[in-house]
């Protein structure tokens, strides 16, 4: 066996404490990914002015909501909303950082 495939069998070897917080990293990521693009498609509607005054309070209330069990959900994990975005190499990062606009983060 060669040095490269005993490097990979070491990477494989994990434990289920491992294996739960990647999935659970992976699931989340995947989730923040998904309430970013809704947090861009509702902020484009309010730009629009397709969405009623009452549509736009319970659009923001559920993103507030889901925000606030997105960061529950992360230290239950003991992760950190940072740990959850990707590294995409030279297309740049997966999700868009706190505090800046949602969608694809600036490259």
């Amino acid at each position: 066996m060669s040095a490269s495939s005993g490097a990979a069998a070491q990477r494989l070897r994990t434990d289920a404490d491992t294996v739960e917080r990647d999935l659970a990293k992976l699931v989340l990521t995947v989730v923040e990914l998904l309430r970013q693009l809704m947090e861009r498609q509702a902020l484009h509607r309010v730009d629009k002015g397709d969405l009623t005054e009452e549509q736009e309070e319970r659009v923001g209330m559920t993103l507030m909501i889901l925000q606030q069990r997105m960061e529950e959900m992360c230290a239950r994990h003991d992760l950190r909303m940072e740990d959850l975005n990707l590294d995409l190499g030279p297309l740049g990062t997966l999700l868009s950082p706190a505090g800046s606009p949602a969608g694809p983060a600036s490259r």
